[in-house]
């Protein structure tokens, strides 16, 4: 972690993204939810003992869903926006089979919308390419340790359709992401590279300090300062929903980062808290006591 200030008001972890309305259709239902990077995140963070905050934009519309979430006793800082993100998922019999659409897009993230937030660690969680620009990332950076999940970044949106691109900017803004979270997927559209550890010491020498692949069922890899670490994944005793699963892996990950473990122990409490999320359904509302437990399984 490459800056640590002790202020009253200082936040140690902030979560940047916008919450959606997730409109998900499967042959038995329509239902309606809220979503996003944002939302399983901050569920994730509730119960953790560090000084934790959300900035969102979303429209006014929508604002119950921050109603919700501060009742819970997250601080939200909510900006307008002219629209909520609004995604639609469309699921054939079988589940593997989605259409996704993006029905409204919400405002980009910028500098000024976040001149008056400071944190130790600020994570980044975008939807779409153009949710948070490499500006606001240099901005970041040099006030304090910017994580991202690069997921967003590769999707843009044509005609309402969701089409995987990469990351146009990806040179210049990775110089300035410390964590940085992909799939395996992912690393493969960012680095042209098949091969995890190959792919993610490419990412390493862009400028990341510690490069957090997610493997699925398989566990995890994480790189940092030239030692890989491989994490073991923790079998849920049934596997109910993982949306939101690398989310939640992210906020454990982080949360252990900020209190100094090193990274093999936060990957594990990480990857715990992912197994815990996929048993029920919706975001995860546990303790660090129940990951703990998980870990002993």
């Amino acid at each position: 972690m490459h800056a640590s200030i002790s202020e009253c008001n200082m936040l140690d972890i902030c979560c940047i993204g916008h919450i959606t309305l997730d409109k998900v259709v499967t042959p038995r239902a329509v239902m309606h939810m809220a979503g996003g990077t944002a939302f399983y995140f901050s569920h994730a963070m509730r119960h953790m003992d560090v000084k934790y905050g959300l900035v969102t934009a979303l429209a006014k519309t929508e604002m119950q869903s921050v109603t919700d979430l501060r009742e819970l006793g997250i601080e939200v800082k909510a900006l307008d926006s002219k629209h909520t993100v609004y995604f639609e998922n469309i699921y054939e019999e079988n589940q593997d089979n989605r259409t996704q659409r993006v029905l409204q897009k919400a405002d980009a993230f910028s500098v000024a919308d976040l001149a008056d937030t400071e944190a130790v660690i600020f994570h980044l969680g975008p939807l779409l390419a153009d949710d948070i620009p490499t500006e606001l990332i240099k901005n970041l950076f040099g006030r304090g340790n910017v994580s991202c999940d690069a997921q967003g970044y590769l999707r843009e949106v044509i005609e309402k359709g969701v089409h995987a691109i990469d990351w146009a900017d990806k040179k210049e803004a990775l110089q300035y992401i410390d964590v940085l979270k992909v799939n395996e997927h992912e690393l493969e559209v960012l680095t042209g590279i098949a091969d995890i550890r190959e792919g993610a010491k490419v990412l390493a020498e862009w400028g990341v300090k510690e490069v957090v692949v997610t493997l699925g069922s398989m566990g995890s890899v994480i790189l940092y300062d030239s030692e890989f670490y491989e994490i073991p994944a923790y079998k849920p005793t049934e596997v109910v929903d993982a949306t939101g699963c690398g989310d939640t892996y992210m906020a454990g990950y982080l949360y252990r980062r900020i209190k100094g473990d090193a990274v093999p122990d936060a990957g594990k409490f990480a990857s715990a808290m992912a197994g815990l999320k996929i048993e029920k359904a919706g975001p995860f509302t546990g303790t660090a006591e129940e990951v703990r437990e998980m870990m002993k399984r």
